[in-house]
């Protein structure tokens, strides 16, 4: 078989597991299978969709450039997280969401960025950028340090923290806002406009399908992570900070180490960046916000998530000075994330 012979074949076989992705959900809201497997085949599902979202960016950020396209696709990614935060919050599971939240912060930036640095190929990105995401996962740090120390002592999900962390979020979500209005706009000054690839409105259209798919069949992973949890005997913090941030940010893990390994590397670093700023910096204020909808939430994280947050930032700041990539750069955050992963076993339940 010739080169454009397999890779037809591959794109076919890709449009076939898309598939997958409606018949799990099918197969979810009518009772049709068990848990376990739902559990298994909604993790499959997932593969084909991260490669879809992952084609869907690479074409996307022909045209607006990679910070853009970076900043996009930390958009459409991390709608699985905001849906799975949500639910918890209106099922009464606040400990669940602080956990997925680290968990989300903490595979980013170590997991998804050393995988990222590891298999790819080398190459420059842009350092300001990164800074500036690395800055505002560290500043959401600060802002939440508040009411979780006030958090330590008593029952950390009282009405008054809730009250307290309020404000923190607000100030949040506009510092998230004003940094987003000037990278956006740096971004637009440097991109250059490329040509080929998909039109911009088909890109922009396929990568909100393959979101809105996403997000239903990670609702449906999530759903069953609970069995799976149970008959692995993890506790829950265990489970949401790394099973459901895993899960989550499937879609970041997959585009990401695509595009390194094509040698678009200036995107597929931003990826991860900009979506655990959009985490830090958008997703935890709004969650926040729409709890008072269902139940106020408040941001009482424990001392051991705030560790996992600071070791996030810092890190990568420290092994991304250079503005260059490299696998043992790579190697040092999958290590570091290797630890939290033990760390988060042994701590268990709050």
């Amino acid at each position: 078989m010739t080169a454009s012979g397999r890779q037809l074949a591959r794109r076919f076989l890709v449009l076939v597991l898309l598939l997958l992705g409606p018949i799990v959900v099918a197969l979810d809201r009518f009772g049709a299978a068990g848990e376990i497997t739902l559990f298994v085949l909604a993790g499959v599902a997932l593969i084909p969709l991260s490669w879809v979202i992952g084609e869907a960016t690479d074409n996307l950020a022909i045209h607006t450039g990679p910070g853009v396209g970076g900043f996009l696709n930390a958009t459409f990614g991390n709608a699985p997280e905001l849906i799975i935060a949500i639910v918890a919050i209106a099922d009464g599971l606040p400990e669940i969401v602080r956990a997925s939240v680290v968990g989300s912060i903490a595979g980013n930036l170590l997991l998804v960025l050393g995988f990222t640095l590891l298999l790819g190929q080398r190459g420059a990105f842009d350092r300001r950028s990164a800074y500036i995401s690395l800055g505002l996962v560290a500043f959401a740090g600060l802002i939440v340090l508040v009411p979780s120390v006030a958090g330590f002592h008593g029952d950390p999900n009282r009405h008054s923290l809730a009250v307290l962390s309020l404000p923190f979020a607000v100030v949040l979500l506009l510092v998230r806002l004003t940094v987003t209005r000037y990278s956006l706009r740096r971004q637009r000054r440097l991109a250059e406009p490329g040509t080929g690839g998909w039109p911009l409105r088909v890109a922009i259209g396929v990568l909100g399908l393959a979101t809105l798919i996403t997000a239903f069949v990670t609702e449906t992973l999530v759903g069953t992570l609970q069995t799976f949890a149970e008959r692995a005997h993890l506790s829950d913090f265990f489970v949401a900070a790394v099973i459901v941030a895993i899960v989550g940010n499937a879609t970041e893990h997959g585009s990401a180490v695509l595009l390194a390994r094509r040698g678009r590397v200036q995107l597929a670093v931003e990826i991860p960046l900009a979506s655990s700023a959009q985490i830090a910096g958008t997703l935890i204020p709004l969650v926040v916000l729409i709890s008072w909808a269902f139940d106020p939430f408040a941001l009482s994280f424990r001392p051991v998530e705030l560790f996992a947050i600071a070791i996030a930032a810092t890190l990568p700041a420290l092994l991304l000075r250079s503005g260059e990539t490299s696998r043992f750069r790579g190697a040092v955050l999958l290590a570091a994330y290797a630890v939290l992963v033990v760390v988060f076993y042994l701590v268990g339940d709050r």
